[in-house]
């Protein structure tokens, strides 16, 4: 099995599928490479994709210390690149990967080409705080509160299967130390006074009715973030990219197109 190492030792879980530019994906809170199956599949027609699981989750190594940060996972991100020979990929966060992201985009620079920040934030301090049930479910295992803030009712019930699997990705046997580090390192993420540092093409992506990232913390970013574009997908919850995946996947591929890995 393909595994990067970062320099504290630890082992992290990649794979790669598809052909062309290479894209990295960035997953959520608590979440491993499975939360991208569905996306990987359809960008692996345009793209060389690269999903990895973060330390704590999957197959990657699960340490209680030290604390672990967007920032340190950001640099993990890094290492998979280097792990697969890639020097510079296309990288999509989504949520807590869209914090992730950003850090990636402001301390490895020379790795990126363009960027896209998916239903995520600038961080508690200057973004647009959550509902109080959502941190409580994000930190839990409640899973039903997530789905019905990351999903509209009438998507929920013509998908049940398949919200069924989404929702198992987030309830899995992690461990109880892993859930909470994950959990405090979403929450203590702080990039906003090096988004004005970044050079990157950057997308902007969140649902207008995004109940665990509001909304307007797109907007935010969108404005701190030199020349970023903002796309706002009307109607659409926190999980974007599977209600409306066939728009969400257009406009990212296009997005991506359109600005090509360069050097």
């Amino acid at each position: 099995m393909p595994f990067a190492r970062n320099p504290d030792g630890q082992h992290l879980y990649f794979e790669a599928i598809g052909q062309g530019e290479p894209l990295l994906l960035l997953a959520g809170q608590s979440c491993d490479h499975r939360e991208w199956e569905r996306v990987a599949e359809d960008f692996a027609s345009d793209f060389q994709v690269i999903v990895w699981d973060y330390l704590g989750t999957g197959q990657s190594n699960k340490p209680d210390s030290p604390p672990y940060s967007t920032r340190g996972f950001a640099a993990d991100a890094a290492c998979v690149l280097d792990a697969c020979g890639i020097a510079k990929a296309h990288a999509y966060g989504f949520s807590m990967g869209g914090r992730v992201a950003q850090w990636f985009a402001i301390d490895h620079s020379d790795h990126l080409g363009a960027l896209v920040l998916g239903a995520t934030t600038p961080g508690n301090k200057h973004g647009v705080g959550r509902p109080a049930h959502m941190n409580k479910a994000l930190l839990g295992k409640d899973t039903q509160i997530l789905l019905e803030g990351s999903f509209t009712p009438g998507w929920i019930a013509r998908n049940r299967d398949l919200a069924h699997t989404i929702a198992s990705h987030w309830n899995l046997a992690l461990p109880p130390h892993v859930r909470k580090l994950h959990y405090h390192a979403s929450e203590a993420h702080d990039a906003w006074a090096h988004l004005l540092s970044i050079g990157a093409p950057t997308l902007v992506i969140h649902g207008s009715d995004d109940q665990v990232n509001p909304a307007d913390n797109a907007k935010l970013l969108a404005e701190q973030i030199p020349g970023a574009q903002l796309c706002m997908l009307p109607g659409a919850r926190h999980g974007f990219f599977e209600e409306l995946r066939d728009i969400a996947h257009r406009e990212v591929r296009d997005f991506l197109l359109r600005h090509p890995i360069k050097g």
